[in-house]
């Protein structure tokens, strides 16, 4: 991908307007699977314009299924979800697009790249010379233009992500939702992507909302890590990082990113150790 100019940015939700409408808003919501099993305790999670929220926390504490709440993806058993303010009816409109990248690529083996990146339009009925030169203008961003003709079983797993991250960049989202999509890479190819996305949040003023078990993730891409708990899933804290962008590997590198580090650890094991509530 191609180089960031360098910018400063106050990561908080403090350097929000005040009167910014918030793009996500989880009231009161709850999920209880018809086997019984309470996934979420009802919770609470306003999302802003242009943040980059890390939701983290141990297996079963419900990252995925709340974030499947904010896709729409499944409905809460008990409270209600907005989209800038509305319901998801308002999704898809302009200023108010909304892309989801999964834990796996999810490419059609038998289809080349180009046509993988494409689907989206496809389904949304854009004419195929704009959809294909939108495609192609997303895989020049992710660094994949000369492979358009390739197979997904052609590319490696990092690859593959950068096709599944194009694909979802195809329909210019304002929302960009991702479900630990670089939880199976090497962990080379895992800090090169976390840099790129980190590059796509700034330069398309994404907001942006991310799944991960990995505290240096969380601390390298995040303005605000939502700390989750289990039994059942619940919010147990949120932690704000407000360091400047761009955030390379100086920033990898610094006694702040291990301070940071270390101090996210032990909220995460609190959590990770905290029962029921009473």
């Amino acid at each position: 991908m191609n180089s960031a100019v360098p910018f400063e940015l106050p990561a908080s939700a403090l350097a929000m307007k005040a009167d910014a409408i918030p793009v996500i808003e989880v009231r009161s919501a709850e999920k209880i699977f018809p086997n019984g099993t309470r996934a979420l305790a009802p919770l609470d999670l306003t999302v802003q314009p242009g943040e980059f929220v890390t939701l983290l926390g141990p297996s079963g504490c419900g990252k995925s299924t709340l974030l499947k709440l904010i896709a729409n993806l499944s409905e809460p058993s008990d409270g209600r979800l907005r989209w800038w303010r509305g319901d998801f009816t308002g999704v898809g409109q302009a200023g108010k697009r909304l892309a989801f990248v999964f834990q796996d690529a999810t490419l059609m083996p038998w289809a080349k790249v180009l046509t993988n990146v494409r689907l989206p339009l496809d389904l949304a009925g854009v004419p195929k010379a704009e959809a294909e030169a939108r495609s192609m203008a997303a895989l020049q961003r992710v660094g994949l233009e000369t492979f358009a003709k390739s197979y997904p079983r052609q590319l490696s797993g990092g690859m593959k992500m950068r096709v599944s991250i194009a694909r979802a960049l195809v329909t210019e989202p304002d929302l960009l939702l991702m479900d630990e999509p670089f939880g199976a890479l090497d962990e080379f190819t895992r800090n090169k992507l976390d840099a790129d996305l980190l590059e796509l949040w700034w330069e398309r003023k994404l907001t942006s909302i991310f799944v991960t078990h990995s505290i240096y993730e969380a601390v390298y891409l995040s303005t605000r890590v939502v700390v989750m708990a289990a039994r059942p899933g619940r919010i147990y804290r949120e932690f704000i990082i407000d360091e400047p962008q761009p955030r390379g590997e100086a920033f990898r590198n610094s006694t702040r990113f291990a301070e940071l580090c270390r101090e996210l650890s032990g909220i995460l094991a609190d959590a990770s150790l905290a029962g029921a509530p009473a």
